[in-house]
């Protein structure tokens, strides 16, 4: 089922998302919709948090491949390394949408997360996946990717969203 994104600056996407006691079919549900809602997105999004839709669990869906279908969900994530190379990426939100920003992360980061069966998984993500999965870790710690720019070009961004009529800007 294809959920509402909720708009920016919706006070839920600032609110850090607590951790998921368990795996249960409610949870794998949850990764359902946030899949489907990641692939109506224009262009296909290349990953989602819970929080997005207004579920306050640390949960997040990522696919980067070029053919889809074969999404990552990851329960509780956490980065336990990074990479000393830096990778700039364009990144957007649909919370906030018509604006994005060149965003420099780490090229590579190991997360250690809960996958669908409810087991500890540790994977290493390289290129857009490792931009995606630290996205999605910045909002279900309650922070948009605009967040890492300077306060110059935060205000700049948040302009030209209000002047889009992106969101519920001010």
């Amino acid at each position: 089922m294809i959920r509402p994104i909720l708009p920016w600056p919706d006070p839920r996407l600032a609110t850090p998302a607590a951790p998921v006691e368990a795996v249960t079919d409610e949870i794998r549900a949850i990764w359902a919709d946030m899949v489907d809602t990641m692939e109506a997105m224009p262009g296909h999004g290349v990953g989602l948090a819970a929080n997005q839709i207004g579920v306050l669990l640390r949960l997040a869906v990522l696919d980067c491949n070029e053919t889809r279908g074969a999404a990552v969900r990851l329960a509780n994530p956490e980065i336990v390394a990074v990479s000393d190379d830096l990778s700039a990426h364009d990144e957007a939100s649909p919370c906030l949408p018509g604006v994005d920003a060149t965003i420099t992360r780490p090229a590579r980061v190991t997360l250690r997360f809960l996958n669908e069966q409810g087991q500890p998984e540790t994977r290493e993500f390289s290129g857009l996946w490792a931009t995606s999965a630290q996205h999605q870790l910045d909002h279900l710690a309650g922070r948009m990717y605009f967040d890492n720019l300077s306060k110059l070009k935060r205000d700049r961004l948040l302009k030209k969203a209000r002047k889009l009529g992106a969101g519920r800007c001010g």
